[in-house]
């Protein structure tokens, strides 16, 4: 039985740790492969401009995304009109905008040279697109799903992955260079399908090498010279500059399968990073909670039986049978003085009963996601999937949040439930919202910006708030308000015990620097890849390791937190709520200063658009991090307290 349960957790383990590859693979159900006939047109779509990393130094100028077709870039449209492509709710948050464009291309048939359109550019649209050019922009091409990229080559893996997209031009020397010249390789892979008339055409790759040519034109009899690499284009600030844009596409037989096309975007740089973090947070939260079972089981066991050796003694004195007492047992001393005071009602407890409410939403939202997201459900193929499950998820889980409010509330002796009630579903949503509208007005107010997020979408968010998350909040709340309050181990004392002076460790600001460092640390090298794939637009997919890390910050978390609550239980300080709540929650202030590590050491970010979206949206990370954090912490010191204190005899 023993080799048997054994066998299993292994295999569990070794399945999470090898499901980052085999995400890759598997789809969202309902996502079926494209297949084309030899000679059938395959769609080319195009998306957002989107910033990325200095060549040079590898910093980030700008994190603001551009409307593709802005006519300050003179992209060619098609002819019968530009139409967009329907998209989930987390892509248009994410700033996506697919649309069509005049690019054709069919399957197996090679282009050495194909005229898209000539314009000409005016001063103040070479000045616009200089500036983007500058800030190391890149285009994004989607060829039936699949990102166009360039192909690269890793020496520490030895592996071939493609990075998604490509740049809008190049600065050589200090001269800028717009690319008007896009070459295509696009691997496609062969399919018999009986039935269906024999072979047929799947595509598998894109790879998209943009060139600067200056000397490409449309010549009389109606064909079109592309020019060479030797003659740059550059786009003069002064007088018109006519441009033709074109392309040429290579077909490539490839054996790559449909169902495994995507490996070679989801690219890891240095895989024994991720190894090395997840050693290392496996071995703090090792340490951590085997200090905490060494305080339980030694320590606590040792006071609890002291203290009620101790009670017995005072119970038989009573009654005239008392014996003598051991050498080396005193009277009450530490955590038990406290037993009167520790489970008063904290102060604002309206405040905290939502901020709990709102965390446990947050803990079970950002669990289920990353469950789903490591079965495969959350596949890149299905754009903006991951932010559209998050917002359901958050609405729909209302209920939990309005039942933990309340249950917690009731228990600390509230008595203003309709207040509680409606602050529930509207406080935290209310300042992320709040925030989100905010920066999206200087979104709306940037030149060519395509992460404004349109009016109605806006409506729809506030429009599934209203009916689907309110209603489930209030039910939570009435459900929670009916159940009993969660009844302490011992009374409270008439007047509370003075507390004496805490040792410098104890106090609020050390003790929440030494103990949030632990759970960030967990999470440290995660967040970085998490943070680039936000700003840089990088593919994140590690969710097998994701969700490992995740496992070690909530044990960490609540192993750290006892440990320090414990500590100050016995310097005689039962204040200890609001405490646990900071003290978990600190995790955030590290989250939040790395954040802005980067954005002093390796951002050099443009106008006040860029910077502002930056530090808001990352102390708005942090601050959501830090209620879900928090309430991991206080939960977990709270069934410590009740525990412990129920262990123990009181007269």
């Amino acid at each position: 039985m023993g080799s048997q349960s054994y066998k299993s957790s292994a295999a569990l383990i070794a399945t999470l740790l090898v499901a980052p590859n085999l995400i890759s693979a598997f789809y969202l159900p309902g996502v079926a492969p494209t297949s084309y006939r030899l000679g059938s047109r395959v769609p080319l779509n195009v998306n957002h401009l989107t910033p990325g990393s200095s060549p040079n130094d590898e910093s980030l100028r700008s994190v603001v995304s551009l409307d593709y077709y802005h006519p300050a870039f003179h992209f060619c449209r098609p002819e019968n009109g530009t139409r967009y492509i329907s998209e989930s709710l987390g892509s248009i948050l994410f700033g996506d905008r697919i649309s069509t464009s005049p690019f054709e291309l069919y399957m197996g048939k090679d282009e050495s040279c194909k005229k898209l359109c000539s314009v000409t550019f005016d001063a103040p649209s070479a000045s616009f697109v200089n500036v983007w050019i500058w800030q190391n922009y890149n285009l994004n091409f989607l060829i039936d799903g699949l990102p166009a990229g360039q192909l690269n080559y890793d020496n520490t893996t030895s592996t071939e992955f493609y990075s998604s997209g490509f740049a809008l031009g190049s600065v050589n020397g200090g001269e800028v260079m717009l690319h008007n010249h896009y070459s295509m390789t696009i691997d496609y892979h062969e399919v018999k399908t009986p039935g269906r008339g024999g072979m047929q055409y799947r595509v598998v790759g894109v790879d998209v090498r943009p060139s600067s040519r200056g000397n490409s034109k449309a010549l009389d009899d109606g064909n079109v010279d592309c020019g060479s690499e030797t003659v740059p284009l550059t786009l003069s600030e002064q007088d018109p500059t006519p441009v033709t844009w074109t392309y040429s596409v290579h077909w490539n037989k490839s054996p790559t399968a449909w169902a495994t096309r995507w490996d070679k975007y989801l690219h890891v740089f240095d895989p024994r990073i991720h190894w090395f973090s997840l050693f290392s947070s496996t071995l703090i939260v090792v340490l951590l909670v085997g200090m905490v079972a060494v305080t339980l089981l030694r320590a606590l066991r040792k006071d609890i039986a002291r203290y009620n050796q101790v009670d017995q003694y005072n119970l038989d004195e009573l009654n005239g049978t008392s014996a003598a007492l051991e050498d080396g047992v005193q009277e009450d001393s530490g955590w038990k003085l406290v037993h009167g005071d520790v489970f008063r009602a904290p102060k604002y407890p309206l405040l905290l009963s939502i901020f709990l409410g709102s965390g446990a939403q947050l803990f079970v939202m950002t669990g289920i996601t990353i469950v789903f997201a490591l079965l495969g459900f959350l596949s890149p193929s299905n754009r903006g999937s991951l932010g559209t499950v998050m917002i359901l998820l958050y609405a729909i889980l209302a209920f939990i949040g309005g039942y933990v409010s309340s249950r917690c509330y009731k228990t600390f002796g509230g008595e203003a439930w309709k207040r509680n009630i409606i602050f529930t579903p509207t406080l935290i949503p209310g300042i992320v919202f709040g925030t989100f509208f905010f920066f999206n007005l200087f979104l709306w107010a940037q030149p060519g910006s395509s992460g404004a997020v349109p009016f109605f979408w806006m409506l729809l968010i506030v429009g599934i708030w209203f009916v689907i998350s309110l209603p489930l909040s209030f039910a939570g709340s009435w459900v929670g308000f009916k159940q009993p309050p969660i009844s302490p181990p011992v009374r409270n004392n008439q007047i509370p015990r003075q507390i004496p002076h805490a040792p410098t460790y104890l106090r609020p600001i050390p003790s929440m620097l030494l103990v949030g460092i632990l759970p960030f640390g967990a999470i440290g090298v995660e967040l970085y890849f998490i943070l680039n794939s936000i700003w840089v637009s990088k593919i994140y997919y590690m969710f097998g390791f994701l969700f490992l890390c995740y496992g070690l910050m909530v044990i960490t978390c609540a192993a750290s937190t006892i440990l320090m609550i414990y500590f100050l239980l016995c310097a005689e300080n039962y204040h200890w709520r609001w405490r646990a709540f900071f003290t978990a929650g600190s995790c955030a202030a590290y989250i939040f200063l790395y954040a802005m590590f980067n954005w002093v050491s390796k951002m050099s970010l443009g106008g006040l658009t860029s910077n502002m979206l930056y530090i808001g949206y990352s102390a708005l990370i942090s601050f959501l991090f830090f209620v879900m954090t928090g309430t991991i912490g206080f939960f977990a010191t709270w069934a410590f307290v009740q525990k412990i204190y129920g262990s123990i005899k009181i007269d």
